[in-house]
């Protein structure tokens, strides 16, 4: 079978990949990493008012164009607590940061430029041109702004914006579902110790995690013996939940006991690709069954994250409506690498920052097996290397990919 290009399987597999268009509004205080389905309006002005921007005193800088002067304190303006009235000539407002500035009061001089002379008077001991120090009404954002376009993810600063809008609750586009099973015969769910030929399904946790943090929705279909059988109503039950992504891990190559893509096909489903040109991941397998995406990962441990980073990542991104990211970053060897073969590379390696002013630095781990998932823990980023790459040397440009760590 004819391997498929990395960048060609990509980019079949998200070619397609519209937004799911359901949308649910949400209370403000859950919106934290979801994405925004349509533009968020600013239902009122930030500031509200004319505020001072530092502590100190609110007069008419007309008042001092000769310093030093005195002038008689009649008041004082706070957060939350205005000065009532209109601030007559030669006189000043006690002010602090934030609070409204007073009618009459054109500056602000800040608390550092004064003294306080006699009971109920102030010393100004340097002048202040209109405006100075004062934040002005709608200078953040006005009633009927666009603040945020549809499409954004939430994070903390874009939740307090939306708060600071008069928004308590906004309309974001669903998780995307993706159902997870692992398949296999030999595996036990972690926290039980694995007998003679047997292995703990670790694959499908980390999966579930990478899911999560881009703020997909898990269905976990547990694990799944190999029987055709078992396999299909699995899959039946992904379609009855109505999954958006259906993956599974193992079982997706070619010996006697790799079931998943033949049954997935009795059960009426399309794969548009299986076996990827790449390295951990060749055995990947890509397709639909009905309206539901497929995504047949490989089961040793580092193929099964690679593949999720490189492919399951960017599809469920795609699905959200998320906004793309920098998929691929640019830094710089910190080791001389060999050259490549006709598969694209994707090594586990670790950054370290670079010279100030430089792309960081990737340093390739030693042992790349595919079984090794001591080595995944340890790894910051892939190291892409590109199919029949020339040998590489150290302080060369290089792209990676970053895990997901959280």
């Amino acid at each position: 079978m004819t391997l498929v290009p990395f960048e060609d399987a990509l980019d079949r597999l998200l070619r397609d990949a519209d937004p799911v268009a359901d949308t649910e509004t949400v209370a403000l205080s859950d919106a934290f990493g979801r994405i925004l389905a349509e533009d968020l309006v600013a239902r009122r002005t930030q500031p509200a008012f004319d505020a001072s921007a530092m502590d100190g005193y609110a007069l008419r800088a007309a008042d001092i164009a000769v310093v030093p002067c005195e002038l008689a304190i009649v008041g004082e303006s706070a957060a939350g607590h205005a000065f009532d009235g209109v601030v007559p000539p030669e006189s000043a407002v006690r002010i602090f940061t934030g609070a409204p500035l007073p009618a009459g009061a054109d500056a602000v001089v800040i608390q550092e430029d004064t003294e306080r002379s006699a009971e109920g008077r102030v010393r100004i001991m340097a002048a202040a041109a209109p405006g100075s120090n004062i934040r002005r009404a709608g200078n953040d954002f006005a009633e009927g702004d666009r603040l945020l376009q549809a499409g954004t993810r939430l994070g903390p600063a874009a939740c307090a914006l939306v708060a600071s809008a008069g928004h308590g609750s906004l309309t974001v586009r669903r998780r995307v579902r993706v159902a997870i099973a692992a398949t296999g015969d030999e595996l036990v769910a972690p926290g039980t110790m694995p007998g003679p030929s047997q292995t703990v399904a670790s694959n499908s946790l980390a999966i579930a995690m990478i899911v999560r943090a881009i703020g997909g929705h898990v269905i976990d279909l547990g694990i799944i013996p190999d029987r055709r059988a078992d396999l299909a109503a699995a899959f039946q039950r992904a379609q009855t939940e109505n999954a958006d992504v259906l993956v599974t891990i193992g079982g997706a190559s070619v010996g006697d006991h790799d079931l998943v893509g033949p049954t997935l096909q009795s059960e009426g489903a399309r794969l548009d690709f299986w076996k990827v040109a790449m390295r951990p991941g060749k055995p990947l397998m890509a397709g639909t069954l009905g309206p539901m995406r497929i995504l047949g990962l490989p089961g040793n441990p580092a193929s099964s994250l690679a593949t999720s980073e490189l492919f399951l990542r960017p599809l469920v991104e795609r699905l959200s409506g998320a906004p793309a990211g920098r998929w691929r970053r640019k830094g710089m060897l910190g080791t001389d690498v060999k050259a490549n073969d006709r598969r694209t590379d994707f090594l586990r390696a670790r950054l370290r920052a670079g010279p100030e002013g430089a792309p960081a630095v990737i340093i390739p781990i030693d042992r790349q097996d595919s079984s090794l998932l001591t080595v995944f823990a340890d790894a910051d980023v892939l190291l892409i290397r590109p199919a029949h790459a020339p040998p590489g040397s150290t302080g060369e440009e290089c792209e990676y990919v970053l895990l997901t760590k959280g």
